[in-house]
């Protein structure tokens, strides 16, 4: 069968989720410096 695949641990959906990762990393470590308050205390857990 040459379908490519749609779902599961494919080639494309791992790179995806990596670059979305790491944007997310350096959107928190930002929002972190900018507030001078962590991710819990910004959600009003600590």
């Amino acid at each position: 069968m040459t379908e490519e695949q749609k779902f599961g641990f494919t080639a494309f959906a791992e790179n995806w989720n990596g670059r979305l990762a790491m944007l997310g990393f350096v959107i928190g470590l930002t929002t972190e410096f900018v507030t001078g308050q962590g991710i819990l205390a910004q959600l009003g857990l600590m």
